[in-house]
């Protein structure tokens, strides 16, 4: 979405600045909210991969701001097979552990992602987009 549209991501770092969240680990929080969000879809629905593929980014969304961030929490695998993996949950749990500010960056970077969620599914070519659409977007942008 950032390539077609790049005042988006100017936007969004401007944000992040004035939030006083550096760039890099503000879009890898994004990153990781985003993907908690889409485990909390999928643990809550019994879904398979093949389920989740077809989840509409609609839903992910949705999940980003109707789950409280220790929500997110539940269910994750430790350890993690991936190591950078397991060290951004644990960033992100002890940002829910801390409160105050931290919790406060977590709402604002939900916020951002649900924005950009819904933007990315009403633009979308197709209607009602999925998971599997975005990533197969992305894996074909990255060729």
């Amino acid at each position: 979405m950032d390539h077609q549209e790049p005042w988006r991501q100017d936007r969004r770092r401007e944000n992040l600045r004035a939030w006083e969240i550096g760039t890099a680990a503000g879009e890898r929080t994004i990153e990781i909210i985003a993907a908690l969000a889409v485990h909390a879809v999928a643990l809550d629905d019994s879904l398979s991969a093949e389920e989740i593929d077809a989840l509409p980014l609609k839903v992910v969304a949705d999940t980003v701001t109707g789950k409280r961030d220790y929500e997110l929490l539940a269910g994750l695998p430790d350890p993690f097979t991936d190591e950078r993996d397991g060290h951004a949950v644990s960033v992100f749990r002890l940002c829910v552990y801390r409160g105050g500010q931290y919790s406060l960056q977590l709402v604002r970077l939900g916020r951002e992602l649900h924005h950009a969620l819904i933007v990315l599914a009403e633009r979308a070519p197709i209607r009602s987009p999925t998971c599997g659409d975005v990533f197969r977007r992305a894996s074909a942008e990255l060729s």
